[in-house]
């Protein structure tokens, strides 16, 4: 009897070998010998080919207590399918490819039990829980709306409770690492006992642990960020997506998917129902409620009907800064909070000190060697790092006259506010909240802790701080500048921003009546910030979609983007073109460039990118797929296949 056995690596088809059990079927561990090593994989189903002159070697052996369904079985097929991703990958990302987590006796995972606190649920979220409730347990997509402050964690939660009061396995997906500890402690207050929590920083020895629990159906819900959705469940009950519109979800290296589309498939396979959880949905979702393909809800009022931030728009052309970049009127209104014992938080989506510099003796500009990026400077350094790759250098340099560069540092970073603040505010407590800062979780919680009791009273944040936090006393939120304009190549850009601003304004007043939040522009008449102010992100959901159709872009159109990188430009571009000449022999596909892409440089690779769009009623991917791995593609060129692509950097 011969078996078929995939294994975790890169390969895209399993590898025959000759079994003396009858008893092995498909989704079954073994041990086989693979070159001169010994690899655990899963016995795969499908036609065993015929080998000719090939010794076929023996499984070892059956791994006992482990297997995987057929369900899930077809969903990796299926994901490595559409995602035009080697199989074996896609099997390592479940099972990982490390012997130890198979063979090691490690204990089992226990949930630990915590004081509850009791919850009770408003009218609107009773209502939304019904609404939840009402599934019968089969496939079917709802998504849960409401204004940021409303309450929707505590619904699901509920719902949650019934799912594991049904012996199921439940999965909620964060988009990131850093919200997963966060989360914990409000789970904690709501079921009494941990969580599980998976992500790519958890130890070795704790995945083993939660990975068997999983497997054997011991551990009943898992709070997990991207990679947790391809975890071996046996008894998955509801998978729930929070943040669903969070461009977080999409995986941009290694095995490149996104987690939210992915879930919606595999809650489709496993035939049970899936929620996403958002504020302001994405214009996918929002286009599958607009044609009725998703069940939606909506909670309108904010828990305990606290009122929305009150806004104000600070016009930067008017109110003109001599090298600040506060504005006085802004400082006169963060007073009056700071008098009243509360929170201000100044919002730049910019990390360090100053994104560019520039010498204005001889014009040098400080550019990655290693990509065609500007370095930023972070002052707690002194060096210019590239946020790409991570080089860093210091920023001394000698001039055309063989004098040191005198360099201008343009535009401000969250460095340069919280300096600016220092001086502006001298006796309150600043803090920076950004991802340069918060690298220790030890750290982490310990600004969490204070930030929660009151012991900071200024801080400075990145977009991360607009992801799921809860801090009782913010009530002020500063936009320092509040610009609109996108990049030029984000066809993404309205979306965000309506998201982006939607989230952090729902940041400030959760327990109070009296909250703002001040936008900082050189363009206060901007459509999308008065639409915004107006709580009109709706209207210009739909007029997004409106100028998508007109343009053929998703959700009205499919498109794969393959990006070709060379350590040489005119390497890149010929890569492009010669793969696009064989691409055309497919029918029904337009194929776009090849042009540069806007990030020409990373890593020392010049990358050119083509762009294919379709109709996205056929699964084109296998023919695609077919036609490359058909190619003798040059050594000297590196192929990266990006389906339903977020950014176009």
């Amino acid at each position: 009897m011969k078996a078929q056995v995939l294994l975790p690596k890169i390969f895209n088809f399993p590898f025959t070998y000759n079994c003396d059990q009858n008893s092995l079927k498909p989704g079954d561990f073994v041990e086989v010998p693979f070159g001169s090593k010994r690899e655990i994989g899963v016995v795969w189903p499908g036609k065993i080919s015929t080998l000719k002159d090939i010794k076929i070697k023996n499984i070892n052996k059956k791994i006992k207590k482990f297997s995987i369904n057929k369900k899930f079985i077809n969903f990796l097929d299926w994901f490595a399918l559409y995602n035009m991703m080697p199989l074996g990958l896609v099997l390592k990302m479940s099972i990982g490819s490390n012997q130890n987590l198979i063979e090691k006796d490690e204990r089992e995972f226990t949930q630990i039990e915590k004081q509850k606190k009791i919850f009770t649920l408003n009218k609107e979220q009773k209502k939304a829980l019904n609404f939840l409730n009402s599934n019968n347990n089969k496939f079917e997509v709802s998504v849960l709306q409401g204004t940021t402050g409303s309450g929707k964690t505590l619904v699901y939660f509920e719902r949650i409770k019934k799912i594991l009061k049904e012996k199921k396995q439940a999965l909620v997906l964060l988009p990131e690492i850093f919200l997963t500890n966060e989360f914990k402690s409000r789970f904690i207050d709501f079921f009494g006992f941990e969580p599980a929590i998976w992500h790519s920083k958890i130890t070795p020895k704790n995945k083993r642990i939660i990975w068997k629990g999983i497997i054997n159906n011991k551990v009943k819900l898992v709070i997990g960020a991207r990679s947790s959705l391809l975890l071996p469940f046996k008894n998955l009950g509801v998978i729930i997506v929070d943040e669903e519109h969070d461009s977080s979800y999409k995986q941009d290296d290694g095995v490149i998917y996104h987690a939210r589309d992915m879930a919606i498939s595999r809650a489709s396979f496993e035939n049970i129902p899936i929620h996403l959880i958002t504020s302001i949905p994405s214009i996918e979702t929002f286009n599958n409620i607009q044609n009725k393909k998703f069940k939606h809800y909506r909670i309108f009022k904010r828990y305990k009907n606290v009122p929305l931030p009150k806004t104000k728009i600070v016009n930067l052309n008017i109110n003109k800064i001599k090298d600040r970049f506060i504005s006085e009127e802004t400082i006169q209104i963060v007073k009056k909070f700071l008098n009243k014992n509360e929170q201000v938080l100044f919002f730049l989506n910019r990390r360090g000190y100053a994104p560019y510099l520039i010498c204005k003796k001889c014009g040098y500009k400080q550019i990655c060697s290693n990509c065609s990026m500007y370095l930023t400077f972070h002052k707690t350094k002194n060096k210019a790092i590239c946020h790409h790759c991570s080089f860093e250098k210091k920023i001394s340099r000698k001039c055309n006259e063989n004098e040191n560069c005198n360099f201008i540092m343009y535009g401000p970073g969250v460095e340069k506010i919280f300096e600016e603040l220092k001086k502006v505010f001298p006796s309150n407590t600043i803090e920076i909240f950004s991802s340069d800062y918060m690298k220790k979780k030890d750290q982490t919680q310990s600004l969490f802790k204070r930030i929660i009791n009151n012991k900071v009273d200024i801080l400075v944040g990145t977009q991360m701080i607009s992801k799921g936090f809860n801090f009782p006393k913010l009530n002020c939120i500063v936009v320092v500048d509040a610009d609109f304009s996108g990049r030029g190549y984000d066809l993404r850009a309205t979306e965000k921003n309506v998201q982006l601003y939607h989230q952090l304004s729902g940041r400030a007043g959760r327990f109070s009546q009296d909250s703002i939040i001040i936008y900082q522009t050189l363009s206060p008449e901007n459509v999308t910030l008065n639409q915004l102010i107006m709580n009109n992100s709706e209207g210009l959901l739909k007029n997004e979609l409106i100028i998508r159709k007109k343009n053929l872009l998703p959700p009205f159109a499919r498109l794969i983007a393959i990006i070709v990188s060379a350590s040489k430009h005119s390497l890149s571009i010929e890569g492009a073109r010669e793969i696009k000449r064989h691409l055309n022999k497919i029918d029904d596909i337009e194929i776009l460039g090849p042009v540069d892409s806007p990030l020409l440089k990373i890593k020392k690779k010049f990358r050119a990118r083509l762009l294919i769009r379709f109709n996205g009623k056929r699964l084109i991917q296998k023919k695609i797929a077919n036609l490359l791995n058909s190619l003798k593609i040059s050594s000297k060129i590196k192929l990266t296949v990006d389906v339903d692509p977020v950014n176009f950097g």
